[in-house]
């Protein structure tokens, strides 16, 4: 067999770090498969070993730093050669953008600043699927080059596997997908691999790779392996099969040129049962991405404001937990039991860490807040405590909003006021409601509507006996019997079943649903393992929760609550369905007491259009679907839109958010979005006796929202109302000083509705701060944005789905500046 192009066999040690085994192990098992394959390097002196996961660099620097100083210089000699720019192999469907950003900030400059290289090719051969927005966060972290493995051609028909992938900003990277899998366990010929692939080079024109080395566990080339290849160079000629990395193998190929071609599309679909297996960390892995981030912002502008230090080395700690824990079997959810205990504490010291520092931050902002009206320097001064005692010139209640934009929307104090004003003495309405605390007879709250500055603070009085007239509520919310309603939505519930019977926008008179809403339908599913292979969907329906109490247990004018309490087998299912008088939107919470096994829940909602169109949220993006029933990944929102039924009114929708659920499924107009599944533990039709142990028994709670909404979702607001149940305000409550802030803060003023800041962070280098922003709707955007704090206003123009990150020098004599998600330079 003469080969008319190159074979680049690729020499790697698939690892994961967690999966069968805790992290412990896999810590050992990195510093044996790195040891291997400097030994292989000293033996062999054309073998080049390629390696990924800035995580495993770092555990080698800690555990076995003469080690760490031969990888270093076989770093610098060209032998080994780093790709990935990540921290981890993450799932690529679950993290959040600025997940993607922080894997890319923390991971290439990690190899940067140990080995003075950044990794070029993009690197997640074992990942479940991939993104449609991973080309423009890929080529924003310096990388031009993907190479992946899943989904395989029984899962998605591409033209080569060699192509352009796009995403939908126009970023491009060269992606090559896997021929067969990145290892040769026992058994396995390379010669074979070998010529299979070099028939599929023959019938592209171009050359392919071929990876081999031991893996999963760990291992990498063997002698065997570098035995084997030199006697097929022998054979074949050492200018056909090549002992090469993935940065060679793209470098000559982008050098040649060929013809590729684009494909503009995600990554999918492999694994669909791993969007919602353990549903405990992927609660923690939202969780944890907000307050850190919340955490970052908050914390900037304690430092610019009031000079408290930048905790920059605990946040970065708690990041590196949260980016480990996206690994892909770890975030897939088809690890051991004993991984997610170790999960468990991961977040654990992620969540702690981000509440400290936003905490103290909080604190010290408020701290500084002048709280000193006349009235508290009157008696102040007079000293008079019995006339200070009844004098009731209010406590101050802090606000602050995280997000980019001013909310408007209900904040609970925890006690019981007469009435609450805001910083320019205006009454606010309020409402009572019951309180967490049961033990003695202060078990009330105060519900009042705040309006709080983007990226700032409010402060509020509240006031315990002096009742104070406040704005009538116009249209206040009535809950009576099994109906919600308030100006906008009238929601009736089915009294035994407790589904939504109606959901009408009264905005328009449209009926929203086409059949019973947040149905919770049973799914059989002991023909699927952890990972759900092989499967497409989700539809075995065999039962429905039922038994419903339904009960009122909030009446307006703020906020009415409905509680529906319902039941199956040994699970209860309790959903409060809350108006809010102001919202054009039902708001429910959930609580799940699950006790089935080999089973799923979904909720399901017809709604009532036609022509449907499936969009979602994907990592700083959106994807349109086909509305054919298969499982797919979502982050905080998926719409159900298209033509309005029987009208000639156009196109509605109703969008579905959440806080912490992540897989869903639309069959032509009914969404269903997957609340739990209880497979055994990293089970791929393994043993199945009375020993194995099930996931996600017990106890969990998490919130939806549902939004309708006329014309498209774009201009709904639907992204940022997302954002919206996913961040709520935190709140501080002080005492009265002096101090040089004023009682409210305007953080950020973005002009264009259409961008959202994400990220607000001291820079990584220490000479400015960083804000990053991206465009939601996709639609270009001019947009001016202003930052009161830092004295900064310009302008920028975004493409569709664009991402940008702004570095905003100390120094404000200099120019605001894009650099990309590394933090360098753009171009760099």
């Amino acid at each position: 067999m003469e080969m008319q192009n190159r074979i680049h066999l690729i020499g790697n040690a698939h690892l994961d770090p967690v999966w069968l085994w805790q992290w412990q192990e896999g810590y050992a098992e990195i510093k044996a498969t790195f040891r291997s394959a400097l030994d292989r390097l000293n033996e062999f002196p054309d073998f080049v070993f390629t390696r990924s996961c800035a995580a495993y660099y770092r555990w080698i620097e800690e555990n076995a730093p003469e080690m760490f100083e031969e990888i270093k210089s076989r770093v610098a000699e060209g032998r080994w050669v780093i790709v990935g720019g990540w921290w981890i192999q993450p799932d690529c469907n679950l993290p959040s953008g600025e997940s993607f950003a922080r894997h890319s900030l923390y991971g290439q400059r990690y190899f940067h600043d140990r080995f003075g290289v950044t990794a070029k090719v993009g690197y997640n051969v074992d990942s479940f699927g991939h993104n449609g927005m991973l080309p423009q966060l890929l080529k924003k972290s310096g990388m031009d080059y993907y190479v992946f493995m899943r989904p395989d051609k029984n899962e998605k028909e591409l033209e080569r596997n060699l192509f352009w992938w796009e995403s939908e900003d126009g970023s491009r990277v060269m992606a090559y997908r896997l021929s067969e899998a990145y290892l040769t366990n026992r058994g396995h010929s390379i010669e074979e691999k070998v010529l299979r692939h070099d028939a599929m080079a023959q019938q592209d024109g171009h050359a392919h790779m071929t990876f081999y080395g031991v893996g999963n566990h760990g291992g990498g080339p063997t002698i065997s392996n570098l035995r084997t290849i030199e006697a097929m160079q022998t054979k074949y000629g050492e200018e056909h099969v090549v002992l090469s990395s993935p940065n060679r193998y793209f470098a000559e190929l982008a050098a040649a040129g060929p013809e590729l071609p684009v494909v503009k599309d995600e990554m999918q679909m492999h694994a669909i049962g791993c969007y919602s297996t353990h549903s405990e960390s992927k609660e923690n892995n939202r969780r944890a991405e907000h307050r850190l981030l919340n955490a970052e912002k908050f914390s900037a502008m304690a430092n610019q404001l009031v000079g408290l230090p930048y905790p920059k080395e605990k946040l970065q700690l708690a990041w590196e937990n949260v980016m480990f824990n996206q690994f892909h079997d770890i975030m897939g959810g088809c690890s051991i039991r004993e991984a997610f205990q170790d999960a468990r504490e991961a977040y654990g010291e992620a969540l702690n860490i981000g509440a400290k520092t936003l905490n103290a931050a909080l604190q010290r902002l408020s701290w500084s807040i002048n709280t000193m009206k006349p009235e508290v320097k009157s008696l102040s001064k007079e000293k008079d405590w019995l006339s200070w005692e009844h004098a009731d010139v209010g406590t101050p209640f802090v606000v602050f909003n995280p997000l980019s934009w001013d909310v408007e929307l209900p904040v609970t104090a925890n006690r019981r006021f007469a009435s609450i004003t805001d910083d320019e003495g205006n009454a606010v309405p309020i409402q009572t409601v019951r309180a967490s605390r049961t033990n003695g007879e202060d078990k009330w709250d105060t519900l009042f509507m705040a309006r709080i500055p983007a990226m700032g603070y409010r402060v509020y009085w509240c006031f315990m006996t002096k009742e104070l007239p406040a704005p009538a509520i116009a249209s206040p919310v009535e809950a009576v019997s099994c109906v919600l309603e308030n100006a906008f939505l009238r929601v009736e519930i089915q009294k035994h079943t407790g589904y939504i019977s109606r959901l009408v926008d009264k905005r328009t008179n449209a009926e929203m649903l086409s059949g019973p809403g947040a149905v919770p339908v049973i799914i059989d599913e002991h023909h699927s393992d952890t990972w759900g292979h092989g499967l497409h969907s989700y539809r075995d329906l065999i039962g429905y929760f039922s038994d419903a109490e339904v009960k009122v247990l909030e009446e307006g004018p703020l906020r009415g609550t409905i509680r529906v309490t319902s039941r199956y087998n040994g699970s209860v299912l309790r959903q409060d369905f809350i108006l809010h008088h102001h919202a054009a939107e039902l708001q429910v919470k959930v609580q799940l007491d699950w006790r089935e096994k080999h089973k799923m829940l979904k909720l399901s909602f017809p709604v009532a259009v036609e022509q449907p169109e499936a969009v979602s949220e994907i990592p700083y993006g959106h994807i349109q679907r086909k509305a054919n029933g298969r499982e797919v990944p979502g982050q905080q929102w998926i719409d159900v839109s298209g033509l309005a039924v029987e009208s000639d009114d156009g196109r509605r929708g109703l969008a579905i958010l959440n806080n912490a659920k992540y897989g869903y499924d639309v069959l032509e107009n009914e969404a269903r979005m997957t609340v739990v599944r209880s497979p055994i533990f990293a089970d791929h039709y393994g043993v199945r006796d009375e020993l194995v142990e099930f996931m996600d028994q017990g106890m969990q709670e998490f919130a939806y929202s549902l939004v309708p909404h006329d014309g498209g979702w774009q201009d709904a607001g639907i992204v940022r109302k997302a954002y919206e149940l996913n961040v709520p305000p935190t709140t501080v409550w002080e005492t009265y000083h002096e101090g040089p802030l004023s009682q409210k803060l305007d953080g950020l003023a973005i002009s264009s509705e259409q961008i959202v800041s994400t990220a607000f962070k001291q820079a990584e280098d220490g000479d400015g701060w960083i804000l990053r922003c991206y465009e939601t709707s996709g639609r270009s955007a001019e947009t001016s944005i202003e930052l009161p704090l830092l004295n900064r206003t310009w302008s920028s123009r975004f493409g569709k789905c664009e991402i940008k990150t702004f570095h905003i020098p100390f120094d404000e004599t200099l120019p605001v500046r894009e650099v990309n998600l590394v933090e360098f330079p753009c171009g760099d």
